[in-house]
């Protein structure tokens, strides 16, 4: 097993940010890994985050399986908001349908944006679903 990474304050500062929300929140880290996803958003995940714990974009991603709400199609990671707050660090909003470990589907207003520890240094992001 690989040396575990130490993560940077801003994530540290994000995680304990999101885990006093009742807004359903997730973070990753700058490469994508999701690092943290808060009690909110187990109705999202369909598990707790002790359950699933860290793991990188592919996996979360395809075990969630984002998809288009007008075409049901899935939404490639340029398109997606975490995709595009890691990619092109700039905020993201889109209308999404998620399906949950339990393969209950949802669809969720997402909204992503990039945590900078200074203006050119990526250290994660910060996802928010938004409940309609």
């Amino acid at each position: 097993m690989g040396a575990r990474r130490q993560k940077h304050l801003v994530l540290i500062l994000a995680r304990e940010f999101a885990s006093n929300l009742a807004t359903p929140t997730m973070i990753t880290d700058e490469r994508g890994y999701l690092v943290f996803f808060n009690e909110a958003a187990e109705e999202v995940f369909g598990r707790s985050y002790a359950e699933v714990g860290e793991m990188p974009y592919d996996d979360w991603t395809s075990r969630f399986e984002p998809r288009s709400i007008d075409t049901d199609e899935p939404v490639p990671l340029e398109h997606r908001p975490t995709g595009i707050a890691l990619n092109e660090q700039r905020p993201a909003h889109e209308r999404m349908r998620y399906t949950s470990i339990e393969g209950v589907a949802r669809e969720n207003a997402v909204t992503a944006f990039p945590l900078f520890a200074h203006h050119d240094e990526l250290v994660g992001t910060v996802t928010i679903f938004w409940r309609e």
